[in-house]
């Protein structure tokens, strides 16, 4: 079976971003003919060469399109365009696949890989990994009502033309449902983790770390990830330097890059229990988890924001290193249900930062939560097992196109 996939950013695990999509493809080429339609946005960040930049037996097609996270609107949307135009063009050139896979973000990548099917007459996966046109109208990015109109009119044209839609997490499944999609057709598959790279978070790994960035004898929170306008920023430098007042020995360490940077560049500066770390490739993230007694994931008080399914928390439970989350969606529920992680309420520095002084003070509840973290992450997040599932959706959408 050839696989057509249509996604704007690829990556690899020498990126420093989550490499799903990396750890998906691996599984599905093995059986299966692959063409990537993607662009070279990360390829140029890569940090290490360790791997190869596509899995064996995938082929792949780039578009020289560039894209930051501190990118303005405007900016974005050409982006956006831009890369829809290419792989427009080159859905309707390549060897005629059996099944388009079409990912957002963003919704233009998904609505090239629906228009490439309706020409060819093929089936096509939606995968959601975001609540697209939800999120930039949230976030103020969309200015007019008549705007706003189309581009809801365009998600749900897009979820009834899919001949199976995949949200990342239940919070979008249940999204979907409301617009009045069959839930049969509808299949959760979470972001997950990458548990043979969890493996390399070592006890050596972790001692190195900490030896290199002198962090013997401290006490370690971390926020990885980016540094975007709706992670909540602001909040969580707010709540450092509140902690740092009562508890010295405690580091807080912000790795990556967008936005906020200058923010938490010129707090470093002023508060020593701050520190910003560069980014790190994908595979070596996992020790930066490990060596923090907790790690934070936040995002704004806005309920489409609820149903984000952020790589950086499955990853922080991977190696069992429980997680304070700022939302009221579905990771709330899970971290609670299974006793990995607390909540703390979005914006709130105060209180965050007297969530995380009252559990440093107790290390055997941060202790139980991490095991409870691991335990749930190896039964629930591997990506592997997800990629069984998603092959299984593909071949059932080609198999009962065939035959209809």
């Amino acid at each position: 079976m050839h696989i057509a996939v249509f996604s704007q950013y690829h990556t690899n695990p020498d990126c420093p971003a989550t490499s799903r999509h990396y750890s998906l493809l691996a599984h599905i080429a093995r059986t299966h003919r692959v063409t990537l339609i993607t662009t070279r946005t990360w390829e140029r960040q890569r940090l290490t060469h360790d791997f190869p930049w596509v899995p064996e037996g995938v082929e792949i097609r780039t578009a020289d399109v560039p894209y930051q996270n501190k990118m303005g609107v405007a900016r974005r949307l050409l982006s956006f365009g831009q890369y829809a135009a290419f792989a427009l063009r080159e859905g309707l050139r390549m060897e005629r696949p059996d099944v388009i896979w079409g990912i957002s973000t963003p919704l233009t990548a998904a609505w090239a890989a629906a228009q490439v099917a309706r020409r060819r007459q093929l089936p096509w996966v939606f995968e959601v990994q975001d609540l697209w046109p939800s999120f930039p109208i949230a976030m103020g990015a969309v200015p007019t009502q008549v705007a706003k109109n189309q581009l809801f009119a365009l998600e749900k044209r897009l979820y009834q033309s899919a001949s199976h839609i995949l949200p990342l997490s239940p919070d979008m499944t249940r999204y979907v449902e409301e617009q009045g999609i069959d839930n049969q057709k509808i299949t959760t598959v979470l972001n997950g983790t990458d548990l043979e790279l969890a493996t390399l978070a070592t006890e050596a790994a972790v001692s190195e770390l900490r030896q290199q960035y002198n962090l013997l004898g401290k006490r370690v929170i971390l926020y990885a990830g980016t540094f975007g306008r709706a992670n909540d920023i602001p909040t969580l430098v707010q709540a450092a330097e509140q902690l740092a007042v009562h508890q010295p020995d405690v580091v807080w360490l912000f790795m990556g890059l967008g936005f906020y940077e200058p923010l938490i560049r010129a707090a470093a500066a002023r508060c020593s229990s701050i520190r910003l770390v560069a980014p790190q490739p994908r595979h070596a993230v996992f020790a930066w988890f490990r060596m923090s007694d907790v790690s934070v994931v936040s995002f704004l008080n806005l309920p489409v924001l609820d149903a984000n399914s952020p790589a950086k928390f499955y990853d922080s439970l991977a190696v069992g290193t429980p997680v304070v989350v700022t939302n009221q969606g579905w990771t709330k529920s899970l971290v609670e249900t299974h006793r990995c992680g607390w909540h703390s309420p979005a914006g709130d520095a105060q209180a965050l930062a007297a969530c995380l002084r009252n559990l440093l003070d107790k290390p055997d509840i941060l202790e139980a939560a991490g095991e409870a973290a691991k335990a749930v992450a190896y039964a629930q997040f591997d990506r592997k097992r997800i990629a069984t599932t998603m092959q299984s959706v593909l071949e059932t959408a080609a198999g009962n196109f065939k035959t209809s």
